[in-house]
C-alpha cells in the first residue's frame, strides 16, 4: 500500500507478486495508466514471460468485476472494523479478504461460504 499510485508502488508490487510466485506466468491485467504502459514496466512483463491484458479505453466495464469486489470491500469492511491509521487499513484489508473468500456466504455458492463446510 502506498499513499501514492505511482511507478514505485507498481515496481515494488510486481517484485513481491515474482518473490512469492516464481513460477508463474500469468496474464497481468490492468488499466491504461502510465505505470502499466510505460517501456520500463512493458521490459519486466517480458523478462518474466507475462502477457498483459488492458481495459481499452473509456470503457469502465472491463474492470466491473474488480470494482465491484472493492465496492464489497469498502461498503462491508469498514462497518466491520475500526480504522485509524494505514496499520488497521492493512490488517482490516487482510481479514476481510479472508472472510470474503471463507467466510461470507455468496450467491455463487448457493448461499454457502467459499471455504470448506
Amino acid at each position: 500500500m502506498s499513499t501514492r499510485n505511482d511507478n514505485a508502488l507498481v515496481f515494488d508490487t510486481f517484485k513481491q507478486a515474482i518473490k512469492k510466485y516464481s513460477d508463474a506466468h500469468p496474464l497481468l491485467h490492468s488499466d491504461r495508466g502510465y505505470q502499466y504502459t510505460s517501456p520500463l514496466f512493458q521490459n519486466k512483463l517480458k523478462k518474466y514471460g507475462m502477457k498483459q491484458s488492458m481495459s481499452r479505453v473509456a470503457c469502465c466495464l472491463d474492470n466491473g468485476p474488480t470494482e465491484g469486489l472493492w465496492g464489497i470491500i469498502k461498503t462491508e469492511m469498514y462497518q466491520m472494523y475500526e480504522i485509524h491509521s494505514k496499520e488497521d487499513l492493512v490488517q482490516a484489508i487482510s481479514k476481510y479478504i479472508d472472510f470474503y473468500n471463507n467466510q461470507r456466504y455468496q450467491d455463487r455458492f448457493k448461499s454457502k461460504t467459499g471455504g470448506k463446510e
